[in-house]
């Protein structure tokens, strides 16, 4: 089922996780079966995990599908040591990179230890100007709002930048593990974002509830990052029964 916007902001509400996955993973299959060479940009962490792993399943099976595929890391913790399991790097590089036999000449990412995490900012600002723009950029929905490492606040930085870390993306589940938190992360800016030619937010389970259904109201503001996605012309939200709630759910059948 699906919700049309006429900006192009959509929705579609799928029974479970794993039916959302597919559907993301189908998404961005058709992509690249239109675009080979496609610029892929992805997000670590738990939402996007299956569906990942039914792109490395299709791989299995159709491995010139992603040949020309190319990569780009949307964001990475800050002041993490080379090779830490909790760092985006590792995450991605576990369930897109060797899973889709992506090698170092196809993609970009940010470097976990960067002693000068600006300077590797600027490195990544012009790889992407010269490589991109984005054909399909793959997002998750924080619960306080944020994408990619894009925090609420009075202004943002539109383009790649070091990110002062909200309390609560600090108690991210890829962060248990560690003693310390980083407190600053690195990330591409909403005009990068924004500039992707179709964007793909994920969106599941109760606690991204209430984000959820403020997103779905078309106001707009820097408090809540993800409002910006109205302003693109090819956003689609893929989300679980779970985030939107049953009653929301028939509303949008």
């Amino acid at each position: 089922m699906e919700t049309a916007r006429a900006n192009g902001l959509r929705m579609q509400v799928l029974n479970n996780y794993e039916a959302m996955s597919r559907a993301a993973a189908d998404f961005i299959c058709r992509e690249l079966s239109q675009q080979p060479s496609s610029l892929l940009c992805v997000s670590a962490g738990a939402t996007p995990t299956r569906a990942y792993e039914l792109l490395a399943a299709r791989h299995g099976s159709q491995p010139k599908l992603f040949g020309r595929l190319r990569v780009l890391q949307i964001d990475e913790w800050g002041g993490l040591v080379r090779g830490e399991p909790a760092s985006c790097a590792e995450d991605l590089r576990s369930k897109v990179l060797e899973p889709l036999g992506i090698k170092r000449n196809r993609f970009a990412g940010f470097r976990t230890d960067a002693t000068k995490p600006e300077a590797d900012c600027h490195r990544i600002a012009r790889w992407l100007a010269a490589n991109g723009p984005i054909d399909i950029c793959v997002l998750g929905l924080g619960t306080n709002g944020h994408v990619a490492m894009i925090e609420p606040a009075e202004t943002i930085t539109p383009q790649v930048h070091v990110a002062a870390l909200a309390e609560s993306s600090r108690k991210h589940g890829m962060l248990k593990s560690l003693a310390s938190k980083p407190r600053y992360g690195l990330t591409l800016g909403m005009a990068d974002i924004l500039r992707s030619r179709r964007i793909l937010l994920l969106v599941n389970g109760r606690p991204k509830r209430a984000a959820l259904r403020r997103l779905m109201k078309p106001v707009v503001t820097t408090q809540f990052p993800a409002s910006l996605l109205w302003l693109h012309p090819d956003a689609t939200v893929l989300c679980d029964r779970e985030a939107v709630g049953d009653s929301a759910a028939r509303r949008s059948s």
